[in-house]
């Protein structure tokens, strides 16, 4: 049986969209949020509520191809569909959206959706290793800064910033704690279940609320663990999906479960990938510049190089005991198509395991065709 506070995780999304409503009518403002890269600790520490606006659903797909190209992501036509149709709840209740230049798509989508909403873009570095990379992004901050106190009719603090900072520790540190239950062998969590979990709690109002019901879980997790629960067997595939967003592609998960093997680990940036921007809350320096060091350090594909991210899938393979690695890239991803060869390098031939890379969307017509292909690459072990 699974732990039963998991059930409690699968209503945040729509619970909060009510808690907004009435949080708006008492005055809070929202700000909307696309990207990791983005500081929400500055939203924070305006007394707003960030709030994530990636459309990961293929509904909207098709209001959005009015004014996009086709062969166009599917996260960034999602996300603009939801926006044009006005049928997405926390982009209806954001007073201002916060864009960045990960990628050319997005860039060029931000200039279409500011007719509908304030839209305020940070231009990103393209490096991380630069001592001028640092200082632009410090600057970009400084600017976001600016504008969030602009529009929110605020003064942010650097006390409240330090507080803000407390906060978001505390909210990787759980989220670590959750993802690093399926370190455990066999595993603990489903993938299923540690996507629902992860991404359902981001949209908790209250923050800390939704911290505490992290670690209940985790605790219950344990518990159960010590009485012999486990999810699969010690037989079971392991398997680690790394590259763009899980969300709207659980179907790549939902075929690896069904076809016998279990997704233990997920390295992008709605998994692993952000569980260690924790800063030092002793730091002394400018608050600004802790946030701008820290978002600088995201490894994401579009930093040129991108070490990190390397290093990174390397020891989660090692610490989740991974028996094979699917790289996930969403249709016209371009950084994230092109750096799978870098992934698939270390994974074939310096770590030795089974490689898979699948390029989809969010539609279901390749369902069958995935199917035929996790199964050849779950026989492989």
């Amino acid at each position: 049986m699974k732990p039963t506070l998991l059930s409690s995780f699968q209503e945040i999304r729509n619970q909060n969209i009510i808690a907004i409503k009435e949080a708006k009518e008492k005055g809070r403002k929202v700000a909307g949020i696309y990207c990791g890269y983005c500081p929400k600790e500055l939203v924070i520490a305006a007394g707003a509520i960030p709030v994530g606006l990636c459309g990961t659903s293929e509904e909207p797909i098709a209001s959005a191809e009015e004014d996009l190209p086709r062969n166009l992501c599917p996260l960034i036509k999602s996300s603009y569909g939801f926006a044009v149709t006005d049928t997405c709840p926390y982009f209806h209740f954001s007073d201002l959206v916060i864009g960045e230049t990960t990628c050319d798509g997005k860039k060029k989508m931000f200039e279409l959706l500011g007719k509908i909403k304030p839209v305020h873009v940070m231009d990103l570095p393209k490096g991380q290793n630069r001592e001028s990379s640092l200082k632009l992004w410090y600057e970009e901050l400084l600017r976001l800064k600016g504008v969030i106190e602009e529009a929110f009719e605020v003064e942010i603090t650097d006390q409240a910033l330090r507080e803000a900072i407390h906060q978001t520790n505390e909210e990787i540190r759980v989220r670590k704690d959750l993802l690093d239950l399926n370190q455990h062998k066999p595993a603990l969590i489903s993938g299923l279940d540690m996507l629902t979990t992860t991404y359902n709690v981001g949209f908790n109002v209250n923050r800390m609320e939704g911290i505490a019901m992290l670690d209940r879980l985790i605790d219950q997790v344990r518990a159960m663990a010590k009485e012999g629960y486990c999810v699969g067997t010690k037989d079971t595939p392991r398997i680690m999906l790394t590259g763009t967003p899980v969300s709207g592609c659980q179907k790549v998960i939902s075929l690896v479960e069904e076809c016998g093997g279990l997704v233990v680990a997920m390295q992008n940036c709605s998994g692993y990938t952000c569980t260690e921007l924790r800063v030092d809350e002793s730091d002394l320096q400018d608050p600004l510049m802790i946030l701008a060091d820290k978002y600088l350090k995201l490894p994401c594909s579009v930093m040129s190089p991108n070490p990190g991210r390397l290093d990174l899938i390397g020891r989660m393979i090692g610490d989740f005991q991974v028996d094979g690695v699917i790289d996930i890239t969403l249709q016209a991803c371009h950084t994230f198509n092109v750096e799978s060869y870098q992934v698939a390098k270390l994974v074939k031939q310096e770590m030795g395991l089974p490689f898979l890379h699948i390029e989809t969307d969010y539609s279901d017509l390749d369902q069958e065709n995935l199917r035929v292909r996790i199964e050849a690459f779950l026989e492989m072990m």
